[in-house]
């Protein structure tokens, strides 16, 4: 049986479960960033008050994605945090005011992302779902440059 987008639906019904992984995970980095934002203290507040705050918009931006793809699957993206804290493979931060810990914690977060990212890419490229594999392929690309300049910024 194919669902709306012509994709076999038991095989979109599976991606869109790897998708809400991939929204919890996106929904606790959004809020592990806010908290960022909100607490650096230091030499390096005003460039990472400014970066953080980049960061979790694009997030945003990338959770309403997210989770109209999962529609777009007909299926129910999760949508309250009791769900996304059972589900979420990203560990929930607080007080965190140095930067090179937020920094790292950013690190962290985001190679979670990618892996969860690609993974998503092998199994919508299986089920010839190429909506999925562009929004994941440009996430991969984004992450990836991200990963390598917040890297750098550590050195």
């Amino acid at each position: 049986m194919k669902n709306l987008v012509g994709l076999d639906s038991n095989k979109a019904e599976k991606l869109a479960e790897e998708l809400n992984i991939l929204l919890a995970d996106y929904e606790i980095f959004y809020q592990n960033l806010r908290g960022l934002h909100w607490n650096i203290k230091g030499k390096e507040f005003f460039e990472l008050h400014d970066k953080f705050e980049e960061l979790y918009k694009d997030a945003f931006v990338k959770i309403d994605e997210i989770a109209e793809r999962i529609l777009t699957l007909e299926a129910v993206p999760l949508h309250i945090y009791s769900d996304y804290l059972k589900t979420t493979q990203i560990k929930e931060e607080k007080n965190v005011s140095d930067g090179t810990k937020g920094v790292q914690v950013v690190i962290n977060n985001f190679k979670t992302l990618v892996e969860k990212e690609r993974e998503i890419l092998a199994i919508a490229a299986d089920v010839d779902d190429e909506g999925t594999v562009s929004l994941m392929s440009d996430y991969i690309s984004e992450t990836e440059k991200t990963l390598w300049m917040f890297n750098s910024y550590l050195k």
